[in-house]
């Protein structure tokens, strides 16, 4: 997977730059890329699905219990994780923290707001916002980090509970719920034409800014991505076997919470008072179906570690992964086109995405794999650094010297 060093040059010492390939953890990529396979079923299930019944009906049903928020969390932690090895790098080389994060985000802002506007999927916007709060809290310390991971967890299934319960001992009138973003997205790819698309989207995403003060209250994405950054600072994914324990114990967690939240919480009585019943079922955000991703983490991490041959084995989902946020945004542009009506309006039955869905990944990775050849990021990943330290970063990959090259041929 690494290249040598003459295929990437480096940066002066001293100075901000990216990483290059030959200092990458590799196990990142891998999850980057299982996550990208995931989120392209989610993303057939949830687009371009057409109804059906009887056993087929299984195969959405494991994609929403097994994949869905699963990949989603995946995606949020390696953004701590992405986070942290940006500090750890900058601060090594004394390099001015703030400023540089502040353009990746600011960046990472506006590719956003064009993915959700223009192809009707928004959460880069919303990791660019909840981005800045990581900036403030890089240095906590530890313990006070996992509280607070623990309070984002918490902090919207609680309130809506606590409100929901005052308002019902008050006999007050509930507080207003916000609109259906959800109705609203899915409504603007109904549009046949793509202007009326736009325009519906952009009042969607106006919809989506904080209106109230429950809509700055912090959610699970949070949570992970702090958990992400603690893992980098404590040296988890650069040494697993020494954190193989703790590694387990997340993955024991993460396991049981989504057993609980299935076999468990979904069972309980209907709660009759309005607006109380959701967050019970949600195990007020402790307990979520989500946190099954820690043991999809934890045991893709683990497997790397101790059955290093996996690397090679896994290398496809590698290559994709390396261009994650490129091929995320070609699967945005995809399945808008494809499912859309102002598109094709694609609609396939659950027997047939479960096929085209690895296909489609297939795709990705080759074509990943062909740019990567000779070049150094792809094409969305270059732009993003090149603002990110302001200053456009060399792209094409520089072919070794001949006498460099000589000697590994011989070998």
């Amino acid at each position: 997977m690494s290249t040598s060093s003459a295929s990437a040059p480096r940066a002066a010492v001293g100075a901000p730059a990216p990483i290059d390939s030959d200092e990458r953890l590799h196990s990142l990529d891998v999850l980057r890329g299982l996550a990208l396979a995931g989120m392209i079923l989610v993303h057939f299930h949830q687009r371009l699905e057409r109804p059906v019944t009887g056993a087929e009906d299984l195969i959405g049903w494991g994609v929403w219990i097994f994949v869905e928020q699963k990949a989603w969390g995946t995606f949020a932690f390696l953004f701590g994780v992405g986070f942290a090895v940006l500090l750890r790098r900058l601060e090594s080389r004394g390099a001015a923290v703030t400023p540089i994060y502040l353009r990746r985000l600011a960046a990472l802002a506006v590719i956003g707001i064009v993915a959700q506007v223009g192809l009707g999927f928004s959460i880069l916007f919303e990791y660019a916002c909840w981005g800045l709060v990581l900036l403030l809290v890089r240095k906590w310390p530890t313990r006070r980090l996992l509280v607070f991971a623990l309070v984002a967890a918490c902090a919207r299934p609680m309130v809506a509970e606590a409100s929901a319960l005052y308002a019902w001992w008050t006999t007050a009138a509930a507080s207003p719920v916000g609109p259906n973003l959800w109705a609203m997205e899915h409504d603007a790819a109904l549009l046949h034409h793509y202007s009326a698309a736009l325009a519906a989207r952009w009042s969607l995403f106006v919809a989506g800014l904080p209106h109230r003060w429950r809509d700055v209250l912090p959610a699970s994405n949070l949570t992970l991505f702090i958990v992400g950054l603690l893992a980098v600072r404590r040296g988890v994914l650069d040494d697993p076997k020494r954190h193989a324990r703790l590694i387990v114990g997340w993955m024991t967690f993460g396991a049981l919470s989504w057993a609980i939240s299935w076999t468990v919480l979904r069972a309980l009585p209907e709660i009759t008072i309005e607006g109380a019943d959701w967050p019970i079922k949600f195990g007020l955000g402790l307990l979520q179906d989500q946190w099954l991703c820690f043991a999809y983490i934890g045991g893709v991490v683990l497997l790397l570690a101790y059955r290093p041959q996996w690397t090679e084995r896994l290398r496809v989902f590698a290559e994709a992964g390396r261009m994650g946020l490129t091929n995320y945004l070609l699967q945005a542009l995809v399945f808008d086109v494809m499912g859309s009506s102002y598109g094709f309006g694609i609609r396939l039955r659950p027997y047939a995405y479960l096929l085209a869905a690895p296909a489609m990944f297939v795709a990705q990775a080759a074509l990943s794999r062909a740019w990567l050849a000779r070049y150094r990021y792809g094409p969305a990943e270059w732009m993003w650094r090149s603002i990110t330290y302001a200053r456009v970063q060399p792209l094409r990959r520089v072919a070794p010297l001949p006498e460099q090259a000589a000697p590994a041929a011989a070998g």
